[in-house]
């Protein structure tokens, strides 16, 4: 194009000069969307959703029921050793109920007694990513040395595991309830049958 003062432009370099600045406008705008995206994505740590939460405290909860069945479980079993170290005499009567406490103590504890925290609210707090553990190591057992009054120790303590494990039924989950109230229905029979024994 020549202008009436002589000056000449070419209509090309007016295109390319508009081009330039259209891939630099373009640019710019793709690379702040791109800073966008990632830090709404990225930059920081997902709020949990409610549902989310709800969920990781009913495994919580469930978690501390199990710690405390699968606690009360052992703690019988321990007590069941104890007597047999002290009175072996009484392995015959001992031995096959045992044997039945250790088969629940593991089934008390198949479904996991700690939980992973799963929101990121929650790996961020340290009190809320501690998982469910025992609180403290359980003091010696200490056995009567006569054997009856041995037998009737461990047939208080069957009574007391099983008086806990009913009194857990109100806020176990179904199939965990059904477990506990089979192992505490137990429970009450291998009391009856250490009572008996004692007596003997």
């Amino acid at each position: 194009m020549i202008f009436d003062d002589g000056r000449q432009t070419g209509r090309a370099g007016v295109t390319t000069t508009g081009r330039r600045a259209l891939l630099v406008a373009g640019a710019a705008t793709g690379a702040a969307a791109l800073v966008a995206c990632t830090s709404s994505s990225g930059g920081g740590p997902r709020r949990p959703s409610a549902a989310e939460l709800e969920a990781e405290r009913v495994a919580r909860t469930e978690a501390a029921l199990r710690l405390r069945s699968v606690t009360a479980a052992r703690g019988l079993l321990e007590r069941y050793d104890a007597t047999l170290a002290a009175h072996p005499a009484l392995a015959p009567r001992l031995t096959a109920l045992r044997g039945a406490v250790a088969a629940h103590a593991k089934a008390l504890g198949e479904g996991g007694t700690t939980v992973k925290p799963t929101t990121a609210a929650a790996s961020a707090s340290p009190s809320a990513s501690a998982s469910v553990k025992p609180t403290a190591s359980p003091a010696p057992v200490r056995v009567a040395a006569d054997p009856r009054a041995a037998l009737r120790e461990l047939a208080a303590a069957e009574r007391r595991a099983s008086d806990g494990h009913t009194a857990a039924l109100l806020t176990a989950p179904p199939e965990y309830a059904r477990l506990l109230a089979s192992v505490a229905a137990s429970g009450a029979a291998h009391a009856y049958l250490l009572t008996e024994g004692a007596r003997a």
